[in-house]
């Protein structure tokens, strides 16, 4: 196994941006090599009602991130007293990432949210670059991803259909990428702020795209 290799992330992680919001998922399942370590592991993060962040990479990395940034997002709320815009949350993660590049974080990340400039998904590496795009996945699983979006996905879409075509992505990739499974979770973000789609309804939405 080379270098790149072994800092490749075992999992699968994937945003949306539909006309009335975003959707963001991922599935469950923790590795460490071929290990599946936990089958309940938790990649979606609310960092505040208009913004969510979905982590790949190394637990103990993804976890002090999303605190940092949900403390971020707390104090920029009281110091301004406006929430703080998806620009400057990407820019703000991205800088932190970047001043820790020589000993990185382990971690590939995706912010998603609504402000007043619309919606937004950003794709952040591990050296701080932080891309905006109408969709993006990351992780192990990401090929498979990207095959069911490019194929699917529309512009305008609604936030009910970007639940269905996020199931029906993730789905792939849990049936050839062994570092992925063990369940889905999604949440969309939209003028009515941040939801969990409860697991009845994953199952029921898979039931009825008959995956």
């Amino acid at each position: 196994m080379d270098a790149n290799e072994s800092k490749r992330t075992g999992t699968t992680i994937v945003a949306l941006s539909c006309a009335d919001g975003v959707v963001i998922g991922s599935e469950k399942r923790a590795t460490v090599g071929t290990l599946i370590a936990h089958k309940v592991t938790k990649k979606i993060f609310k960092i505040d009602d208009h913004i969510a962040l979905s982590t790949a990479g190394l637990v103990g990395d993804v976890q002090a991130l999303a605190r940092l940034l949900k403390a971020e997002a707390e104090l920029y709320q009281l110091r301004c007293k406006v929430p703080m815009p998806l620009k400057g949350a990407a820019t703000l993660m991205g800088n932190i990432l970047n001043q820790t590049k020589y000993m990185p974080y382990y971690v590939q990340l995706i912010l998603a949210g609504l402000d007043p400039e619309g919606e937004h998904v950003y794709a952040l590496d591990a050296a701080g670059g932080a891309i905006e795009d109408k969709y993006t996945t990351g992780g192990s699983g990401s090929p498979y991803v990207f095959g069911v979006l490019e194929d699917h996905y529309v512009d305008g879409m609604s936030v009910d259909d970007g639940v269905d075509l996020t199931i029906r992505a993730i789905s792939a990739a849990m049936k050839r990428d062994s570092a992925s499974g063990d369940g889905i979770d999604i949440a969309t973000i939209t003028k009515d702020g941040y939801k969990a789609i409860l697991q009845k309804e994953i199952e029921e939405r898979k039931g009825r795209l008959n995956l």
